[in-house]
């Protein structure tokens, strides 16, 4: 991997960056035109941290916390700049994320949703310990906002008391 990294909480003087790379064409692909309030004040259940590469706003990573005991996960989500790609900063930063979600907040289970034709995306969460669980059919807008297209549900288990470990 290039590059130092590190994760941080998101600040509003990332705001401008953040939403500059969200704008580029090969991250607004997967993720649409941003809800208004992005990434301040739009989705208050989810922690956003700041990925920096020595020093470099490159991307934002996002988790939820389902707490209810009986269905208690977490979820992950994250966006990088193009300039970031190929590097394996993705994978890291999901490899951090899942390990604070495990070891300091007592996770088991925890899920990611790439589009099923995000080919890289899905390598990079492999490569952080995710396996496909199946393809959700008509999952998410298109960028568009004119058709539908699907989602691969992957997840990260930890051994322990789950019946498939």
């Amino acid at each position: 991997m290039a590059g130092r990294l590190r994760l941080r909480p998101l600040t509003p003087e990332d705001e401008a960056d953040v939403l500059g790379i969200h704008a580029t064409p090969e991250v607004a692909r997967w993720w649409g035109a941003p809800d208004e309030g992005f990434p301040l004040t739009d989705d208050p259940a989810s922690t956003r941290l700041v990925i920096e590469v020595d020093g470099v706003v490159a991307g934002m990573i996002q988790y939820a916390e389902e707490l209810e005991p009986k269905y208690r996960h977490a979820s992950v989500d994250l966006f990088l700049d193009p300039a970031f790609h190929n590097r394996g900063h993705g994978t890291e930063a999901v490899r951090r994320v899942v390990r604070l979600l495990v070891e300091e907040h007592g996770h088991h289970r925890v899920t990611i949703d790439p589009a099923a034709a995000n080919a890289a995306a899905i390598r990079a969460y492999e490569k952080a310990g995710f396996r496909p669980v199946g393809v959700m059919r008509g999952y998410e807008r298109d960028a568009d906002g004119r058709g539908w297209h699907d989602g691969l549900l992957m997840e990260l288990v930890v051994a322990g008391d789950h019946p498939s470990n």
